[in-house]
């Protein structure tokens, strides 16, 4: 496929997750490649789902700034990096602009239409909750 359908494909899965649209599984081949910090690297669309289910019971809600994201195509690989942000179950909203910035990048691979691959880097620590780390890595500003 060109590299903008298959970055179309990309941009239809952050929608369709930001808008809580389950069909965004249909994107996927049964056998994904899946990796998210702290969950692991998994395969197939039943992680896809475990996944989803584990992070839906810590977030009220997520969007994605699609329109700022930074695409890189390269054959059958799509590279998005961004912005994100939410509201945790607890009501917090996130990032909070200070310490988390709600920074990401996912790297996707296709086979045909489908992701074959998403490996999503980014710190899911999203409310900075992680006070000892943060006291290691942060100026205090």
């Amino acid at each position: 496929m060109k590299k903008e359908n298959l970055e179309e494909l990309v941009i239809e899965y952050f929608k369709k997750v930001d808008n809580g649209d389950s069909s965004y599984l249909e994107l996927f081949t049964d056998d994904v490649d899946f990796f998210f910090p702290k969950f692991g690297q998994k395969k197939g669309k039943n992680a896809l789902v475990e996944f989803g289910n584990r992070m839906g019971s810590s977030l009220r809600s997520i969007w994605h700034d699609i329109d700022g994201f930074q695409i890189i195509s390269v054959d059958n690989k799509v590279v998005v990096e961004g912005q994100e942000g939410g509201v945790m179950s607890d009501g917090t909203s996130w990032p909070d602009n200070n310490i988390s910035i709600g920074r990401f990048c996912s790297v996707f691979e296709f086979t045909g239409k489908l992701i074959s691959r998403m490996y999503v880097y980014v710190d899911p620590d999203f409310p900075s909750r992680d006070l000892e780390r943060i006291s290691i890595l942060s100026d205090g500003n």
